[in-house]
């Protein structure tokens, strides 16, 4: 049988192009005031909007896999989610270099229009909030909590909480991290006769420094006492606990994908990092101590959101209780095995 004749796809109607190059109004032209630079702008922020869709369109993806009770080790679940998760990092990458453009613009430049824009302001854009509220920033964490809300109409409020009431990334991984059984002393009990964590707290406080002592003190409330485990933290202590053997264990083939993963996952931090503080630079750059556009205090915002909006910072914290590699347990040889391919 014969399959249905599809109509010959072309190229402008399949991108769209009518709409997407004829959404370009500038303000400016509108009151007959010469604004050279208003089409850049629009441009560069259309753009973001792009990315930030593609983003979001990953994020679904791999929120879908973690979603799943069990992940097995030789599905392509893990690389296809370390694929898109490094994806979404280089858009990032992408989005930092992006500000170079932007900063083509000169002050004089910005104000030749920039009063025809209020109150709209990037505040607004949805698609980032959601972004970051699919990474796993919760509203408590969030800087400026009422400006955040009053800016927004009714109908991107309910599209942010939406957002916010799903299961973030960072929840459903911090599910995956506590179902690894190696991390746990009664996986190591049963296949070596002796616990883990007490045999790596003795090489991680031979490691320490007399100006790094304190730190000891911390890593027995993460690791040894779930009593004890601060109970702000968002990774569990098995999570935590696993999320520190990955890295420690990195070099055997069970665990370099779960690595990856998490190394991405930090990558995504930076990016947004380096991201918020080239805009920071940008703003001061370009309208100095004056208030945005949306009625924000400018830089000084951004600096506060670029100081809290750290998503997975507790992993990136577990670096602090790293060892070189000679005093690195050694593992017992089922566990070696079964990390190994066989």
């Amino acid at each position: 049988m014969n399959k249905k004749e599809r109509a010959p796809v072309y190229y402008s109607e399949y991108l769209q192009l009518d709409k997407i190059l004829n959404a370009q109004q500038p303000e400016s032209e509108k009151e007959g005031i010469k604004a050279n630079d208003e089409m850049m702008f629009i441009v560069i922020h259309q753009t973001y909007e792009l990315w930030f869709k593609q983003i979001l369109h990953e994020l679904n993806i791999i929120r879908d896999i973690f979603k799943q009770e069990h992940i097995p080790n030789s599905s392509p679940d893990i690389y296809n989610s370390v694929h898109r998760i490094q994806r979404v990092c280089r858009i990032l990458d992408v989005a930092v270099m992006q500000m170079s453009v932007m900063e083509t613009m000169t002050p004089l430049d910005f104000l030749d229009f920039r009063d025809l824009l209020r109150p709209a302001s990037g505040f607004q854009s949805i698609q980032f909030k959601m972004i970051e509220a699919t990474l796993g920033l919760e509203y408590q964490q969030r800087h400026g909590q009422n400006y955040y809300l009053s800016q927004l109409n009714q109908k991107d409020i309910e599209r942010v909480k939406e957002a916010e009431s799903k299961e973030s990334l960072l929840v459903l991984i911090n599910r995956w991290l506590e179902r690894m059984p190696f991390a746990k002393d009664s996986y190591w009990l049963e296949t070596s006769g002796h616990e883990f964590w007490k045999q790596y707290r003795e090489a991680y406080a031979g490691s320490l420094s007399e100006m790094e002592l304190k730190n000891l003190e911390t890593f027995d409330k993460l690791f040894m006492n779930d009593a004890n485990y601060p109970a702000e933290r968002k990774l569990s202590a098995d999570a935590n606990r696993s999320a520190l053997f990955i890295m420690l264990y990195r070099d055997y083939p069970l665990l370099h994908l779960p690595y990856e993963l998490v190394s991405s996952l930090l990558e995504i931090d930076e990016l947004l990092s380096m991201w918020r503080h080239r805009h920071i630079h940008m703003v001061q750059r370009t309208i100095g101590k004056r208030v945005g556009t949306g009625g924000s205090t400018g830089a000084e915002y951004l600096r506060g959101a670029a100081d809290s909006h750290y998503i997975f910072k507790e992993l990136a914290e577990l670096t602090s209780f790293l060892v070189s590699r000679n005093l690195v347990p050694k593992l017992p040889e089922k566990l070696v095995h079964g990390l190994s391919y066989n």
